[in-house]
């Protein structure tokens, strides 16, 4: 989608509180993939490990980066992770379900459509 759509929408990955950190529990595939981390404590840390993980992941859409306090992530409900479509108006346009098996391309294509995308 973000090949398809990119030009006409903005698509930004928002990297919130780490999902797996290591001195708190592991994921087998985190350890595969080389995105082991602790649990960021500092602003300064979560750039250092979100920057990493876009790198080893190889993630073409630009990140950005929520508050060490976790703003984005209660604002808007984001863990353990959702697709959001907001409008030039501020307002969500689409939320998906908790991912990665709660999205729905279809959805998610039938919402940009109805913008005009």
């Amino acid at each position: 989608m973000y090949l398809q759509y990119n030009g006409r929408v903005a698509f930004y990955i928002v990297y919130i509180a780490e999902a797996h950190p290591s001195d708190i529990w592991q994921m087998p595939s985190n350890i595969r993939e080389h995105v082991v981390f602790r649990n960021p404590t500092t602003i300064e840390e979560r750039e250092k490990v979100a920057s990493s993980c876009v790198r080893r992941l190889h993630i073409a859409i630009p990140a950005l980066i929520d508050s060490i306090g976790n703003r984005v992530e209660q604002e808007y409900t984001a863990w353990p992770d959702r697709l959001y479509l907001i409008g030039t108006d501020g307002r969500i346009r689409f939320k998906s379900e908790p991912g990665p098996y709660g999205f729905d391309v279809k959805k998610l294509t039938a919402a940009l459509l109805a913008t005009g995308a």
